[in-house]
C-alpha cells in the first residue's frame, strides 16, 4: 500500500531562471520515502527534464502559454489526483487558483510567489486578481520578508504567508573551481546575470561600467540573460563605447560555468526578490558588488565579509562598490559567506517538506464535483467584478509576530 503523499509541482517551463532552478531542486530532493513526486512543465515538451532522477514523475503539458494551461492542468489533476499543489510562478499561480473550485478540497494548493506585487517578473498581476486569489491558496511562500509584507497588503491577509529560504545546490556551486576558459583577457572580470527586463537594473551597471574606464581600463563584464530589454541595452553599449567590454552571453543553461574565473558578481537590480543566480554566486564563494534593492535584499546582505553593497541605487552607487571591492580584492579570492548557509538544500528543502505536511494535515472536506465547481466560478467571477468597483484599500503589514513563519504542525496523515 502506497503511504506517500502525492506532490504536484508545477512550472511553466524549465529552461533557466530562479523558479524553474528552485523547482527542479524540489523536485530532485524531497524526500522520495514521504513523496511521490509529480513534476507539470505547462509549456513545450518538458525540455530540461533528463537531470531529474527517475524517481520523479514528469508531465509534459504542451500548453502554448500559462493563461491557456488550465485545461491541461485541471486534466492532469483528475488523473493523477495528488494531494499537495505547489505552483512555482505568480502568473501560473492564477491559473492554479482559478481552478479552486474544480479541485477537491482535500488537495492542498500552495503557491510559490518569485517576485514582490508589481514587479514586471509577477506576471504583471493586477490587485484584483491577488486580492479575490490568493488568500484561497492554503499557503503563499514568500522569498523575503519584505515580499511578504507587500504581499499581504496586496492580498488583504498575512494568515496563510510562509517565508522559506530559496533552496541552492551549493555542493554544485562549489565544485566549479578550476575551470577558467570562459575568461580571457587581463580583467577584472565581472559577472552579472538575471533577465534582460527594467527591474534588473542592467542599464545602471552599463553606465557604472563606462565610469570605471579610468580605474579599471581592462575591466570586462559578461551579463548572462535574455529579455525584453536586449536591444535597448546592446544600443546602450554602442552609446557608450562599451564593446570591447561587454558581451552578452544571452541565456546559459549553467551559469555557474561562469563562476571559475570571476573577480566579482554584480547585481545592480533597482528591485529584487531573492535570486538563485546571487545565492549561486555565494554558495561558490565569489565577491559580491550589489545594490540595496527593493525587496529586502539590502538587509540580508549588508555587513558581510565579501560583500559590497552600493550606497544607492544608481550608476554611482554601483560604480563606487565595484570600485572599492576591486581596489581591495587580492587576485581569484573568494569568501565563506556563513550567511548563505540557510539557503543550502539541506536546510531549505526540509523547510519546504514541513509546509506541505503542515498543509496535509490541515485536510479538508470532499468538493461537490463539477457542476458545483462550475458555479463556484461564476461567484468568483461576480465578486471579481464587486472587488474592481469597490477599490478596496490594502490592509496593514504584518509584523514578524502576525506572520505564520514557523507554526507548529501535526505530522503527515497517510491515505
Amino acid at each position: 500500500m502506497n503511504t506517500r503523499a502525492r506532490i504536484l509541482l508545477l512550472i511553466p517551463h524549465l529552461g533557466g531562471g530562479g523558479a524553474a532552478r528552485v523547482t527542479a531542486i524540489l523536485a530532485a530532493q524531497l524526500n522520495a520515502n514521504r513523496f511521490e513526486v509529480h513534476l507539470g512543465v505547462v509549456t513545450g515538451d518538458g525540455a530540461g527534464c533528463g537531470s531529474l532522477p527517475a524517481h520523479v514523475h514528469v508531465h509534459a503539458l504542451g500548453a502554448r502559454r500559462v493563461r491557456e494551461s488550465w485545461p491541461a492542468i485541471w486534466r492532469l489533476v483528475r488523473r493523477i489526483r495528488p494531494d499537495v499543489i505547489l505552483s512555482g510562478m505568480a502568473h501560473l499561480n492564477v491559473a492554479v487558483l482559478m481552478l479552486r473550485p474544480l479541485i477537491p478540497r482535500a488537495t492542498r494548493i500552495l503557491v510559490r510567489q518569485n517576485a514582490e506585487p508589481g514587479n514586471r517578473d509577477a506576471g504583471r498581476l493586477t490587485p484584483v486578481l491577488y486580492r479575490l486569489l490568493y488568500p484561497k491558496a492554503d499557503g503563499v511562500i514568500c522569498q523575503t520578508q519584505s515580499m511578504a509584507e507587500a504581499l499581504a497588503k496586496a492580498t488583504g491577509t498575512s494568515a496563510n504567508l510562509h517565508v522559506l529560504p530559496n533552496p541552492v545546490d551549493t555542493r554544485s556551486a562549489c565544485s566549479r573551481t578550476s575551470e577558467t576558459g570562459l575568461w580571457s583577457g587581463p580583467g577584472p572580470h565581472l559577472l552579472a546575470a538575471g533577465r534582460l527586463a527594467p527591474e534588473k537594473g542592467f542599464d545602471l551597471l552599463l553606465r557604472a561600467m563606462a565610469l570605471l574606464r579610468g580605474q579599471f581600463p581592462s575591466a570586462d563584464l559578461t551579463i548572462l540573460g535574455a529579455g525584453p530589454e536586449e536591444d535597448s541595452l546592446l544600443e546602450l553599449v554602442r552609446e557608450l563605447a562599451l564593446e570591447d567590454r561587454v558581451r552578452f552571453s544571452g541565456h546559459v543553461a549553467d551559469p555557474q560555468a561562469w563562476f571559475p574565473g570571476a573577480s566579482l558578481f554584480v547585481l545592480p537590480s533597482r528591485r529584487e526578490g531573492l535570486p538563485n543566480a546571487l545565492l549561486e554566486a555565494a554558495a561558490a564563494g565569489l565577491p559580491i558588488a550589489a545594490t540595496p534593492a527593493r525587496g529586502g535584499l539590502g538587509e540580508l546582505l549588508a555587513g558581510n565579509d565579501g560583500v559590497w553593497l552600493a550606497r544607492d541605487v544608481s550608476a554611482e552607487g554601483i560604480e563606487h562598490a565595484i570600485a572599492t571591492a576591486l581596489h581591495t580584492l587580492t587576485t581569484d579570492q573568494r569568501f565563506s559567506h556563513p550567511w548563505i548557509e540557510k539557503f543550502r538544500t539541506e536546510h531549505a528543502v526540509p523547510r519546504y517538506e514541513a509546509l506541505i505536511e503542515a498543509a496535509l494535515a490541515e485536510g479538508g472536506e470532499p468538493s461537490g464535483g463539477l457542476q458545483s465547481g462550475i458555479s463556484a466560478l461564476r461567484v468568483e467571477a461576480r465578486r471579481a467584478a464587486g472587488i474592481w468597483r469597490s477599490g478596496l484599500h490594502p490592509a496593514p503589514a504584518p509584523t514578524e509576530e502576525t506572520l505564520p513563519l514557523q507554526r507548529s504542525r501535526s505530522p503527515v496523515r497517510t491515505r
